[in-house]
């Protein structure tokens, strides 16, 4: 006791043991607060990018893939994230000007410069497959396609990607990468369930690939791939000069050979079942021969009326004759003397084949019902077809009537579908957020060829992370405990000294 008769007792949270152990407490508290937040933070995913222009013989489209930087059974998991599709005709067409081909792919391109991020564009590969348009101009013009493909390739070469080739794919490797897609989107290539057969038309070709039932007796027609671990042994066969706008102008040429080549004079008419009633047009024979496909007919340079009868029936059997079953040198064979086995399972019909039917509404009903409706449509007056669609253009509101007889011709007569199967046909444009096509195929199978890159992965496992807090949380238990056993030792202690003075 002081002068004052005052008590003066040391205040024990002062002292160094407690101040000590209070601290410990607070940066242990701190630590795991700080250690959760980072382990329960979502993952930031790394996605890698990839484009594949489709240079077709009526357009090219620029599509962007996108894909986790890990991958899964090597195969990176891939889906479409934008598409653009070029302004003008497919690269085939600048022929006489190769030029043009490189440059019109400049707006596109712009825009996966800003939708890909700047980190990844060098890293991005770009990759141009051209198909059945310039397969046509290499066969008529080599050289020509060669300048072509050049110029898209220094086009290319320009932007900040990382440049993996243009080429002229062939017509089995078109057919099969549509069937990977369609798979793959249908996620059948994880399910032993079995796969969807694919059906690609496209403006100068058609492809047909599925898993047979039986022998490949061909072994042009044969192809294997590895996916997800499976082996997969494809029948594949892809019909140059049979896409809807080559097979316009093959069966025309036949019409015009057996109506108008005997007969010299000019405006002579050629009445055509598969184009409406009221269709009346003059035409130019040369523009019905500007192909390799119609090479072996030899007509005069004249102009002709093109009269349409709108009759379906005919319109089928004067199709029917770009279709040659007189032989088959295999067991069997769809056209033209190529090996075809049956058509079993499901399948999925694209591209062209869905664009025609959707606009006629023909994709869901049975065959019978089809052709009913088609036959109807046919013979529709054009000036009605005029009005009722009014905003798309003429040349390809006209020949609606022909590509649906065509479709149903090819898939009847040509490869071999029956009433009884017809409902197995799907005619899709997109599975999920992706168009059904060769490119996101084409994709898959070069993406096993690009490094994966390790994903980004928690502070630490699981497993790990709960141990972990049980054991801190256990310590801070202790320390807590030993702050209250040590505070209320010095209390006592603090009390017996005034109780003696």
């Amino acid at each position: 006791m002081d002068e004052q008769g005052e008590v003066k007792v040391k205040n024990p949270w002062y002292r160094p043991v407690v101040i000590f152990l209070a601290a410990v407490i607070s940066v242990a508290i701190i630590i795991m607060v700080a250690i959760s937040v980072v382990q329960n933070k979502p993952l930031k995913q790394k996605c890698k990018y990839g484009i594949v222009l489709d240079a077709g013989s009526s357009h090219t489209s620029v599509f962007i893939y996108e894909w986790p930087a890990e991958k899964e059974n090597n195969t990176g998991k891939v889906r479409q994230k934008h598409t653009c599709n070029v302004k003008g005709k497919g690269i085939s067409s600048y022929s006489n000007n190769p030029n043009g081909a490189g440059a019109s792919l400049h707006e596109c391109m712009e825009e996966a410069k800003q939708i890909i991020p700047t980190h990844r564009h060098h890293e991005t590969p770009v990759y141009l497959g051209a198909t059945a348009g310039m397969r046509l101009l290499e066969k008529e013009n080599k050289g020509a396609s060669e300048k072509v493909l050049d110029s898209v390739a220094y086009s290319l070469k320009g932007y900040p990607f990382s440049y993996q080739g243009a080429r002229i794919i062939k017509g089995q490797e078109e057919g099969a990468f549509g069937w990977i897609t369609v798979n793959y989107l249908s996620e059948n290539l994880r399910k032993p369930t079995g796969t969807l057969g694919a059906l690609d038309l496209g403006g100068a070709s058609t492809q047909i690939t599925f898993v047979p039932q039986q022998k490949i007796e061909s072994h042009d027609n044969s192809i294997n791939f590895r996916l997800y671990g499976n082996d997969y042994h494809l029948y594949t066969h892809s019909f140059l000069c049979y896409g809807k706008d080559q097979v316009l102008k093959l069966s025309m040429a036949k019409k015009l050979e057996s109506t108008l080549k005997d007969k010299v004079t000019d405006h002579t008419e050629l009445r055509d079942p598969c184009f409406h009633p009221g269709f009346n047009f003059t035409r130019n024979v040369q523009s019905f021969f500007n192909t390799p496909c119609t090479e072996d007919v030899k007509m005069a340079n004249r102009n002709f009326f093109h009269l349409g009868l709108g009759n379906w029936s005919q319109c089928q059997q004067s199709i029917r004759k770009v279709f040659n079953t007189s032989y088959c040198p295999y067991s069997r064979c769809s056209f033209n003397g190529v090996f075809q086995p049956s058509v079993d399972g499901d399948f999925g019909a694209f591209s062209a084949f869905f664009f025609v039917m959707d606009f006629l509404n023909l994709t869901s009903d049975d065959l019978a019902v089809t052709k009913q409706k088609l036959a109807t449509y046919c013979s529709t007056p054009w000036k009605k077809i005029k009005e009722n669609h009014p905003h798309i253009k003429e040349k390809y509101l006209s020949e609606y009537c022909f590509s649906a007889t065509y479709i149903l011709t090819l898939l009847e007569d040509g490869y071999n579908f029956t009433s009884d199967n017809w409902k197995d046909i799907q005619f899709i444009k997109k599975i999920g957020d992706s168009d059904a096509g060769w490119t996101l195929g084409y994709m898959l199978n070069l993406t096993n060829m690009i490094p994966a890159e390790a994903p980004d992965t928690p502070l630490m496992p699981h497993e790990g992370y709960i141990t972990f807090m049980l054991l801190f949380s256990l310590l801070i238990l202790l320390l807590l405990l030993l702050f209250y056993i040590y505070f209320r030792r010095s209390t006592r202690t603090a009390q017996k000294d005034i109780s003696v003075i």
